[in-house]
């Protein structure tokens, strides 16, 4: 039988959209993916070519805890010298298998049962999730189109309790592909201030920013490096979804907690493949990138088509690479309007009530697949769109 806490835990609506997918394609159906966040570029072959060696090399055995030291020294060196903030890889560092690791383990391990964390809505499933297996409380804060979905700092403090322990950021977002801006982040960091919070700032899409756009992270703000937890890998903006590798970086006052959690949930992570993440940091950003500008394109086209559909609404992105599609003028559901795309348009889309309750009405398009089926993919919506209700 399944324990109590198991059964509060839903699947995953990505996952079922992916498995519903797949299903049609298994019938022979062509259909384009436009719901799962991973890039379709291989890993950059330096990278590849670094794991290789090790492999050969013999870097078979366990590490570490915290990872190997180059990776950890090489993630110092980046935050050293693209912000400016000082950590020590002997203590403020911990690889871990991706942000899902690194989410899980930053709530789990300083945050106790009955405390509250103030989490973004609409966000990345897991934020919503992972405090709940341990009896903490995500306490949503709205994130809305007609803010441009930038938090509303009065509604934030507002939310604030003596239970609340750590406000979550996720910045440039999922799903909504929009990076807090400079001035809600000063007053976020007021707040944190003023009220004490620990900050999980969720970074992994820092590199995947469009120009004029500029990436800021909250621990540069003062005060703030001391009481955030930066959390990134290698995952997006270097293609290697597969590889896991996450890290965390914070002071060592919450990095030692997070180790003695993470040595026994995961021991270390895949050696090998950390010596593939050095390269990534430390080599070539050539490849990365030619994503980039390719990330760019497909943004532009689908902003474009999307435009011209009428009754759908967005904030243009200027990060990640997702779409966040209001289709309430059309009178759908956000699973409305998914099911049908899969079913009559053969693309695959999540309804955003799947990232919390202010996405309901909402579909996430993932342009994270090639132009070409970006495009057949706008020409399926643009006909589905047209239809009365979707053609409900």
């Amino acid at each position: 039988m399944p324990s109590i806490l198991s059964e509060r835990i839903p699947y995953s609506e990505i996952r079922k959209m992916l498995d519903a997918a797949t299903a049609l394609e298994k019938q022979g159906r062509k259909v384009v993916h436009m719901e799962i966040g991973r890039t379709d570029f291989d890993t950059p072959q330096n990278i590849k070519d670094a794991a290789i060696k090790a492999l050969n090399d013999g870097k078979v055995h366990y590490c570490p805890n915290a990872g190997i030291m180059e990776l950890r020294e090489a993630v110092c060196e980046k935050y050293a010298s693209e912000y400016n903030l000082t950590y020590s890889p002997a203590t403020d560092v911990v690889v871990t298998n991706g942000v899902a690791e690194a989410i899980y383990i930053a709530i789990s391990a300083l945050l106790n049962p009955g405390d509250q964390v103030l989490i973004p809505d609409p966000a990345w499933l897991n934020y919503g999730i992972v405090p709940l297996t341990h009896l903490i409380e995500p306490v949503p804060y709205s994130l809305l189109l007609e803010n441009d979905f930038q938090p509303d700092i009065d509604e934030l403090e507002s939310l604030i309790t003596p239970r609340t322990k750590m406000i979550a950021l996720v910045s440039p977002s999922n799903p909504g592909g929009v990076c807090i801006k400079p001035e809600y982040l000063e007053k976020i960091a007021a707040l944190a201030v003023k009220h004490d919070l620990i900050v999980l700032s969720d970074e992994i899409y820092e590199k995947i920013v469009y120009a004029p756009t500029r990436h800021v992270s909250i621990a540069t703000y003062p005060g703030m490096r001391e009481r955030t937890l930066v959390l990134n890998g290698m995952s997006k903006f270097y293609s290697m979804t597969g590889w896991r590798i996450g890290y965390v970086i914070g002071d060592k006052k919450y990095m030692n907690p997070i180790l003695r959690l993470h040595q026994y949930l995961l021991t270390s992570c895949n050696t090998f493949a950390q010596y593939g993440a050095v390269e990534a940091l430390r080599g070539s950003q050539e490849e990365p990138r030619k994503m980039l500008e390719e990330f760019t394109r497909r943004r532009d086209f689908l902003c474009t088509a999307m435009k011209a559909v009428p009754g759908v609404r967005f904030v243009e992105p200027d990060g990640a690479f997702y779409l966040f599609l209001d289709v309430r003028a059309l009178g759908l559901t956000g699973y409305e309007a998914a099911q049908d795309l899969l079913e009559k348009a053969g693309v695959v889309t999540v309804a955003g009530e799947s990232f919390g309750k202010n996405g309901a009405g909402f579909i996430r398009l993932a342009y994270s697949t090639s132009l070409d089926d970006i495009k057949t993919a706008c020409a399926a919506m643009r006909h589905y769109f047209a239809t009365a209700n979707g053609g409900r």
